[in-house]
């Protein structure tokens, strides 16, 4: 009997041992909440469970690194006013040190996740914009919002492997863009040409992809997906340079107003004020929803210029969107077919017709326009545009799990690309031979940090 009960009294220490160790383990996935204000340098653990809770502002010249592996999940909040936003003001800086297979990613905390459910992540720079004083749009105007100054190679931190989900959630987009006040998933105010910018996802934003709000940061290998407005959104006088991009959408927009993959415009006048908007941007993939060029389903155009813009774009590919590849507004249009300014080059452009393909803005009318149509098919320009039934031989363009599109045999994308002038000699530039932001390699291939769901 003596022996009976200690072999049970050695079980029961046992067993003891075992449930203390479970509750330790369990006990190791730290949860921390971040909210108000962080004003000395903040370096987060990829262990820890983070939770963005409000307004969260990154001042007082501090930084806030961001380990590979993070995931912070924002909280939902339904009050436009209470969105949980990361905003990083003047002077302070952003490490968001992902890699591939340990990207960091933001994300909604929501059991059910949606468009909208939160906010943004607001990087606020010293570089130029054409306004004087900015105020990052749907922030409260203080202090802490203010963007924009003279100093051109601003440096706010840098961003690798980041995925963005659910967000663009303070305001819903309006008829007028102007007016509304609202965030992109990635928003960069005045950023300066000091910060770097390379693999970065947004996907499911309730208004804009990436917007680029005056500033000169220039910036690589960005997938903008299923987003409710304009993937890249640039404004107020943006002037750096953009390279492999891609914009991609399965479905109609989720915003009953002019969604394009690319929206660019100085202000809203147009004013002279410098610095005029001219992105100069390469290697673009936009491609609207499949068998929908016909039909409008809350998109417009793949590239929209309008207000001043003076921007160029080359070595692209364009498909599937329902009112062409390139429309060009009014006030800009003179700009365009001066032929000094702007440019659209060695494009390959998808579309029903070429008539389609090009397009201008009177008032609420699409008109295909003869002059824009000169313009870009001239040799000069050498945009080839290819019938919309035609095959642009990528991979798997379309796909029920996520598009490749690696350009293969025959694909006129494989060569007619062009890198010369000034702009995009460049040393940002990578010189490729193919068209569109996929060569041989695909960098937007599924996997951890490129997940299209």
């Amino acid at each position: 009997m003596k022996n009976y009960t200690i072999f049970v009294l050695i079980l029961i220490a046992a067993w003891m041992g075992c449930k203390k160790d479970t509750v330790s383990t369990q006990a190791s996935v730290k949860t921390e909440t971040l909210q108000g204000n962080i004003t000395q340098n903040t370096v987060l653990n990829a262990n820890t469970h983070y939770i963005l809770k409000g307004q969260v502002y990154v001042k007082n010249n501090a930084t806030l690194t961001i380990p590979a592996g993070t995931t912070i999940y924002a909280e939902k909040n339904d009050t436009a006013e209470k969105k949980t936003v990361l905003v990083i003001t003047r002077g302070a800086k952003i490490f968001i040190n992902g890699t591939a297979d340990q990207p960091v990613v933001f994300t909604s905390n929501a059991a059910v996740k949606a468009q909208g459910d939160w906010g943004a992540l607001v990087i606020l720079g010293s570089a130029p914009t054409n306004v004087v004083q900015g105020n990052a749009m749907g922030l409260p105007v203080s202090a802490d919002t203010q963007y924009g100054g003279t100093n051109a190679s601003d440096n706010s931190g840098s961003i690798t492997y980041l995925r963005i989900e659910y967000a663009g959630g303070i305001n819903p987009p309006a008829e007028d863009e102007w007016i509304v006040d609202k965030v992109a998933g990635l928003s960069l105010n005045g950023v300066g040409s000091g910060t770097k910018i390379d693999n970065v996802m947004v996907e499911h934003s309730n208004d804009d992809g990436f917007q680029f709000v005056g500033g000169t940061v220039n910036a690589t290998h960005l997938i903008g997906y299923n987003n409710g407005d304009d993937d890249f959104d640039i404004d107020l006088g943006y002037t750096g340079k953009l390279q492999f991009l891609i914009s991609y959408r399965t479905a109609a927009s989720s915003q009953a107003l002019r969604a394009n993959g690319i929206e660019s415009y100085t202000d809203e006048v147009p004013t002279t004020n410098p610095p005029i908007s001219r992105p100069v941007i390469s290697n673009v993939t936009i491609i609207g929803p499949q068998g929908n060029e016909m039909v409008k389903s809350n998109l417009n155009q793949a590239v929209y210029i309008r207000k001043g813009t003076e921007f160029a774009l080359r070595n692209s590919i364009i498909a599937e969107y329902p009112q062409g590849g390139l429309m060009v507004c009014m006030k800009t249009r003179p700009i365009l077919l001066a032929g000094v300014y702007s440019e659209f080059k060695n494009n390959l452009v998808n579309a029903d017709t070429t008539a389609r393909a090009f397009c201008w803005d009177i008032s609420t009318s699409v008109i295909p326009d003869p002059q824009l149509t000169a313009f870009a098919t001239n040799s000069v320009n050498n945009n080839t545009v290819i019938a919309a039934s035609s095959d642009l031989k990528l991979r798997a363009m379309y796909s029920s799990g996520a598009p490749d599109l690696t350009p293969v045999t025959g694909s006129p994308a494989l060569s007619g690309s062009d890198f010369s002038g000034p702009d995009f000699s460049s040393s940002f530039f990578v010189n490729t031979t193919y068209r569109g932001a996929i060569g041989a390699t695909n960098w937007a291939a599924p996997g951890k940090w490129a997940v299209w769901k």
